[in-house]
C-alpha cells in the first residue's frame, strides 16, 4: 500500500504542506470560548498534529475521503475514536460533543466552503470560533464590510452572528497540487445577538433578494418578495444599493417587510 494519499479533485483536495503555516493556523484558533474542536477535512493531519497537541482543544476530525481516513489512522495522526468518517455538511451533529459547544477549523475544500459557511449559521448556537483557510477572494468576501466591492450575502448572513477577521494570506505554492488561486485565513467570532427580532428566514429570503440584483437599487431587487401592490413603497432604503446597507440595515428592511404579513 502507497503511504500517500492522492488529492481527489472531485473533492477539491489541496493538501497543505507548509509546517510554519500548519502552525499558524492552529494557532490562530484560541479556543477561549469552547473546549470541543472539530477539524473539517484534516486530508493527511499537516493542520492536526499542531491540534491535537494542545489538550485544551479536545480535537475530533471529519474526513469524507476514506483514503484519507485511513492515512489518519495508520500514522496514529489522531486518536482512531475521534475520527469522524463523515461528510460535515451532512452529518448529525446533535450528539457530537454531548451538545456541548464546539470550535470549527480546516483547510476548507473551495467547492464547498460556502456550503461549510451555511452550515455554521444553521449550528451558530453550538459554534462560537471558527478559523478556516478558503480561496482568498472568498475569505475577504466573507470579512469586507457595506460599501465594498466584496461584500455580498454571505457577508451580511454571517456578519449578523459573528464578528469576522481577515488573518493572513496563503501563497499556492505550499500546496500539493498548488491551487490556480490564493488562499486566505478568516477567524470568526460568535458575537453577543441571540436573536434578530425577525424571522431568520425571512431574513436570508431578503439579503438574498437584494443581492440577486447587486447593481440595482433595492426597489427593483424586493419586488421579488414584496409586489409592488403590497406594500413595496412602504419600505427603507428603496432608493439604496445592497451593498450600501449593514447588517442592522438588513435586519430593519427585514422586519418592515415582515410588518406586512404577506
Amino acid at each position: 500500500m502507497a503511504d500517500f494519499v492522492k488529492p481527489k479533485k472531485a473533492l477539491g483536495q489541496h493538501f497543505l504542506i507548509d509546517m510554519d503555516i500548519s502552525k499558524r493556523i492552529g494557532d490562530t484558533l484560541t479556543g477561549e470560548f469552547a473546549k470541543p474542536t472539530l477539524e473539517i477535512g484534516p486530508g493527511t493531519g499537516v493542520l492536526t498534529q499542531f491540534l491535537i497537541n494542545r489538550p485544551e482543544l479536545d480535537l475530533s476530525v471529519v474526513e469524507i475521503d476514506t483514503e484519507s481516513v485511513a492515512y489518519l489512522k495508520r500514522h496514529k495522526i489522531v486518536p482512531e475514536n475521534r475520527i469522524l468518517s463523515a461528510d460535515f455538511l451532512h452529518m448529525n451533529l446533535d450528539g457530537f460533543a454531548d451538545g456541548a459547544p464546539f470550535n470549527v477549523i480546516g483547510n476548507f475544500p473551495y467547492n464547498i466552503s460556502s456550503q461549510i459557511f451555511f452550515r455554521v449559521i444553521d449550528l451558530k448556537d453550538r459554534i462560537p470560533e471558527v478559523v478556516g483557510m478558503l480561496q482568498k477572494e472568498v475569505a475577504e468576501r466573507l470579512a469586507s464590510g457595506p460599501g465594498t466591492k466584496d461584500y455580498g450575502i454571505l457577508s451580511v448572513l454571517l456578519q449578523a452572528w459573528y464578528d469576522i477577521e481577515y488573518c493572513f494570506s496563503v501563497k499556492p505554492e505550499v500546496f500539493n497540487p498548488p491551487p490556480k488561486v490564493q488562499s486566505g485565513v478568516i477567524r470568526m467570532v460568535r458575537n453577543n445577538v441571540a436573536d434578530l427580532g425577525v424571522s431568520e428566514k425571512l431574513f436570508k429570503q431578503v439579503v438574498k433578494a437584494a443581492f440577486n440584483q447587486r447593481r440595482k437599487m433595492l426597489s427593483n431587487s424586493l419586488k421579488a418578495v414584496v409586489p409592488a401592490d403590497k406594500g413595496l413603497d412602504t419600505l427603507p432604503y428603496l432608493s439604496k444599493r445592497p451593498e450600501q446597507l449593514g447588517v442592522a440595515e438588513f435586519i430593519e428592511l427585514a422586519k418592515a417587510v415582515e410588518k406586512l404579513a404577506l
